[in-house]
């Protein structure tokens, strides 16, 4: 028995070297292209490590107002979309929770359908042009502000909660609203902080409604800006024809410099923010 575990071990173990390898390998290649000179990127010499040191490519990323727009923009539809999404799923998971609410379980039963069949693409943006939301800030943060998945992790969290904070509200003369916003919420961090991590990952790394909503290039978030990148090949920089003599490799370690510029940030806060991930698939296994 001890040795059938031990080779279990060891086939995981290989298993996760190999899955830690495919990962790492194409953000470590990247990296040591954007920081080597760019006559060893021509040679094609660069593996794993930069030859050449320079940050020439990081100095032409960061003088490139896009960037800085696109990363101005991503900030704004995080910290908007997040607020607003958590606030609406909060406040719809506490209603789901109470089983003495009018037609609760043909509301949950509507509402776990929508995570399997939606109206579409086509109709879902047709009603999204209807209401004026095209092209605007708002277009970025309504359209996907709740998560069926994230309702029912919170439904479950409130539905778990002793009965006794409810009681004890209504002896105080507070009202559902009073006994939601002063005793349940503050009581729900834990669930608050996992559900909020959600929703900001997931905003951070959409480009799929700014493709659908916006036509300003004033308002793309960084995702759109490394997805028109990657599409072209270039980034929109006076200088990027004066470096080197194969325009097509320099292109290439600026676009990883932009890569790495665009996605670092969010790729240095994951490994803090992991045991929440962890925390709310366990909050979410929980019986409601």
């Amino acid at each position: 028995m001890k040795k059938r575990i031990s080779l279990l071990g060891l086939v995981n173990s290989l298993i996760m070297l190999l899955v830690i390898v495919v990962t790492l390998y194409p953000f470590i290649y990247m990296l040591a292209v954007s920081l080597s000179k760019d006559v060893f990127v021509m040679k094609g010499e660069i593996s794993l490590w930069p030859k050449g040191f320079n940050l020439k490519m990081y100095e032409l990323v960061f003088k490139d107002p896009k960037i800085w727009i696109s990363y101005k923009n991503t900030l704004i539809y995080v910290g908007l979309g997040t607020l607003i999404s958590v606030i609406i799923t909060s406040m719809g998971g506490y209603a789901l929770s109470r089983k003495d609410m009018g037609f609760h379980k043909s509301m949950t039963v509507l509402i776990i359908f929508t995570m399997f069949f939606s109206g579409g693409m086509i109709p879902t943006f047709l009603v999204v042009r209807s209401l004026g939301l095209v092209d605007t800030i708002w277009g970025m943060v309504l359209p996907g502000a709740v998560s069926t998945w994230n309702l029912i992790i919170m439904r479950t969290f409130f539905s778990n909660m002793p009965k006794e904070v409810e009681e004890s509200g209504r002896m105080d003369g507070l009202t559902d609203i009073g006994i939601f916003f002063r005793l349940v919420l503050p009581l729900s961090k834990a669930v608050i902080a996992t559900v909020s991590l959600f929703y900001a990952v997931g905003l951070w790394n959409n480009f799929m409604l700014p493709l659908l909503y916006l036509r300003d290039p004033d308002l793309f978030p960084l995702q759109v800006l490394l997805r028109n990148l990657v599409l072209a090949g270039n980034v929109a920089s006076g200088d990027v024809t004066r470096i080197g003599g194969d325009n097509l490799i320099v292109e290439d370690s600026l676009k990883f410099a932009t890569i790495m510029v665009s996605t670092l940030p969010i790729l240095l806060v994951y490994p803090f923010i992991q045991k929440y991930f962890v925390k709310g698939v366990m909050i979410g296994a929980v019986k409601g």
